[in-house]
């Protein structure tokens, strides 16, 4: 049946593709930085610390999450995966974006031909209810329908 959750579009746009979850803040550097400094053609989350998403492949999925955590490179990290090709195509928040993922989705969608749709706001029952591998539907209003 499915879900709908309604959040504040970030960088707007219509996307579906595949859900990967992580419940705990992603550190994106450390999840990043290796398939991007070896010109990888998709990015396998390099971060051990982060059990929910280790090893999994990130390029093209809606990636939910509750922050980004780590570093003050992670703008633009962000910004370097989106202009190599190998981001996620969303990156959807249940609480607040912060300010270093806001500065990675900006600077991707002003700099790069690859925007990376974010919303944040969806609420925890979002990040309770989506699943890996779940199909997830992005509007460009910030509605985000999970099936």
């Amino acid at each position: 049946m499915g879900k709908t959750f309604k959040g504040r579009p970030v960088i707007a746009g219509d996307i579906t593709a595949e859900a990967v979850v992580t419940r705990q803040g992603f550190n994106t550097l450390a999840s990043f930085q290796k398939s991007a400094l070896m010109k990888k053609k998709e990015v396998i989350c390099s971060d051990q610390n982060n059990a929910d998403l280790y090893g999994k492949n990130l390029t093209g999925k809606v990636l939910c999450l509750p922050q980004t955590i780590g570093s003050t490179t992670g703008g633009m990290v962000l910004h370097t995966v989106s202009a190599l090709g190998i981001a996620p195509s969303a990156m959807l928040f249940s609480g607040p974006i912060d300010s270093l993922a806001a500065a990675g989705v900006i600077l991707a969608d002003v700099w790069t031909e690859n925007r990376i749709v974010a919303v944040d706001n969806l609420g925890d029952e979002f990040l309770q209810y989506v699943q890996d591998g779940m199909r997830v539907t992005v509007s460009e209003d910030g509605t985000v329908q999970i099936s």
